[in-house]
């Protein structure tokens, strides 16, 4: 190695400590940033040239030293775990969302739920068998019955407007699962593009990274890094983006609840856009619990044939009790409650008496005050598949499906976020160990600016003053 050849390998010392110095600016720089991965320069020492001759016994030094890379200090088995708890946690949290959502809308136990208005109905009977003759107990009654009827419909309602609601975000959701996976595409192109030219892509891979695990909240999205630097999505064990190639995804089936129910052909459903279009079934993500409630037989629909349920059971315990009773004109074989065929109960369902004189309170044969039919109708709040068990069955039901759901969604989201801190503890930038690491590369940069500083003077004498000496 000659003098000048030290000259070289103190300059690679500066310049590597440097890029290393600059290195942990980014991290310090970025110790906030949301997906951010702490980065590390990888020194590498540069060997010694080859002896002069093969009789050559001088001992050669190295060269210096290099950056050879640039490693992000992420781990691909956390980012996966993190991926699939976010998964399950997103696929909970929105179904525990929904089911409190429904919860709301049955106001139990309140003085305007459904109950204490079955119980005023059947208060309002009990008060017309106690006083045939009284119109203004006539009049409650009917007033209790349409109020009973238009509370039944407004919770059938109130059931489809969730729907339409979630249905409405179905679509949203898929065309942010679209957008996300083109631009998850455009990133794996310029990483690629990067990666191949010798570059360093860990920012751009961070945002990648990002999107992916934005993607398994979605639907359930899982990543696959490929050797050229690009991530495959998959999702139910298809691609959802490949390489630089995203496909994409469409919801189909009808925009009403009675129309997705009616029909299998026409419910709720994803697929991957085509022709034909094929079936995409969801394995986790918030998009998949959007589907499974819009589904026949799924949570609205089930909430939907509670309400007609409680109406369909109205109409059949008082009618025919009714009908055997007459009213203060002497006609009898009135029906109370009417329902229209081809409808939905609950919102068919109306109170076919309009005359209070027409209320059919007393049995055939026992006189104009009879009260005994309206007796028997006040009685019939306990009867076996009554409207009141139907109520309470449904209402402890949901209320114990929420719970549950609630629990689930709890205990997933402690589980994803225990991923994301063994994530966070890989990956995040840890400022203490930053300033250690920036005073190492300043120590070593000194001292390289030292060695240049010695090499020189070295070289003054050798150039300058051999040949002079004792003159």
């Amino acid at each position: 190695m000659s003098s000048f050849s030290g000259l070289s390998t103190a300059l690679s010392s500066l310049v590597a400590q440097r890029q290393a110095l600059e290195v942990s600016g980014q991290n310090i720089s970025n110790v906030n940033t949301a997906g951010y991965t702490r980065q590390r320069a990888n020194l590498t020492a540069v060997q010694a040239l080859s002896a002069p001759s093969m009789h050559s016994s001088r001992t050669m030094a190295g060269n210096g030293v290099n950056v050879t890379s640039l490693t992000r200090m992420g781990d691909v088995f956390l980012d996966a775990r993190v991926r699939a708890e976010t998964s399950n946690a997103s696929f909970q949290a929105a179904r525990a969302t929904a089911f409190s959502r429904l919860e709301s809308t049955i106001s139990e136990p309140t003085s305007t739920g459904l109950a204490s208005q079955l119980q005023r109905f059947w208060t309002g009977w009990q008060d017309v068998g106690n006083k045939t003759d009284d119109a203004a107990a006539r009049n409650v009654l009917l007033g209790d019955a349409n109020a009973l009827v238009d509370q039944i419909a407004s919770g059938y309602r109130a059931v489809e407007t969730q729907w339409n609601q979630l249905r409405t975000e179905t679509e949203t959701l898929v065309t942010e699962v679209n957008t996300t996976a083109s631009a998850v595409a455009r990133l794996n192109e310029s990483i690629r593009g990067i990666t191949v030219s010798g570059g360093s892509a860990n920012e751009l891979i961070d945002q990648r990274n990002e999107l992916v695990t934005k993607l398994s909240a979605l639907v359930g999205a899982t990543g696959r890094e490929r050797a050229d630097g690009t991530m495959d999505v998959m999702v139910a064990g298809n691609a959802l983006v490949r390489g630089v190639k995203a496909n994409a995804i469409e919801a189909a089936g009808a925009f009403t609840m009675s129309a997705a129910t009616a029909d299998t052909a026409q419910q709720v459903r994803l697929a991957w856009t085509g022709t034909p279009p094929t079936s995409l079934t969801l394995e986790g993500g918030k998009l998949a619990s959007h589907v499974a409630n819009l589904a026949p037989d799924g949570m609205l629909d089930k909430a939907a044939k509670s309400w007609n349920g409680i109406a369909k059971a109205l109409h059949e315990t008082v009618n025919p009790v009714h009908m055997t009773g007459h009213g203060l004109d002497g006609a009898a074989g009135r029906q109370f409650f009417a329902l229209v065929v081809g409808e939905p109960e609950a919102i068919s369902l109306s109170v076919a008496i309009t005359d209070p004189d027409h209320i059919g309170a007393g049995a055939v044969g026992e006189g104009d005050y009879d009260g005994s039919i309206a007796d028997k109708i006040s009685q019939l709040s306990t009867v076996t598949g009554g409207p009141d068990e139907a109520w309470r069955s449904f209402v402890v039901d949901l209320g114990v499906q929420t719970r549950a759901a609630g629990q689930r969604a709890d205990v997933s989201e402690v589980s994803r976020a225990t991923a994301q801190n063994l994530q966070l503890s890989q990956s995040s930038v840890d400022l203490d160990e930053e300033m250690v690491s920036m005073l190492a590369y300043q120590r070593a940069y000194e001292g390289a600016a030292r060695v240049l500083t010695t090499i020189d003077q070295m070289l003054d004498v050798l150039i300058n003053r051999t040949g002079v000496v004792g003159r």
